[in-house]
């Protein structure tokens, strides 16, 4: 069955920062030995996604597309830091109003990454490299009933999950997370 890992970029000087910093590169480069090998490497358009993927040592074999509602996700996923309980269950609580830009955009992120595995045979995985709030929001919407509270916080640098697909039911499982 394979299996997919989702990591979170590496450090950077700065929210505002395009680029990796020293220390994100070498963050990025220790974990890297850590894992693999992966038949696909995939990140978002950001440079921060693809330099941390080349300072792990894997090459990206697939830019994934910013989706269309990036903007109305951004917007609206702001009300998360207003609300109350776990991170996780807070982002629940927003992927789970079907048909709002949260919900719309966890599901889409949920889809690419379904696409991604399907392709892959038994035993093998790929990587995916996002963004902090993103890829939570796309775990979310592939384990809507998992208990959320039990999730943690939301990722530092570096930090993920492993996902395995079930190829024959075409559905993830199994989360584990990554934690630094």
């Amino acid at each position: 069955m394979p299996m997919l890992e989702i990591r979170r970029h590496s450090k950077r000087n700065g929210d505002e920062a395009v680029h990796l910093s020293q220390e994100g590169v070498e963050l990025a480069r220790w974990s890297g030995t850590l894992m693999g090998p992966f038949q696909t490497v995939a990140t978002s358009v950001a440079p921060r996604a693809r330099e941390t993927a080349i300072a792990m040592g894997f090459a990206v074999t697939v830019e994934l597309p910013t989706l269309h509602n990036v903007n109305a996700f951004l917007q609206e996923s702001q009300a998360a830091s207003f609300d109350v309980g776990a991170p996780f269950t807070r982002l629940a609580r927003l992927v789970g109003r079907r048909g709002s830009a949260v919900s719309d955009y966890a599901h889409a992120l949920a889809r690419q990454w379904s696409e991604l595995l399907a392709p892959l045979g038994p035993g093998d995985a790929a990587l995916v490299i996002g963004h902090g709030g993103h890829i939570e929001c796309g775990l979310v919407a592939l384990f809507p009933d998992a208990d959320h509270d039990d999730w943690g916080p939301l990722f530092g640098y570096m930090e993920g999950a492993r996902l395995h697909y079930d190829t024959a039911a075409g559905r993830f499982h199994d989360i584990e997370f990554v934690r630094n």
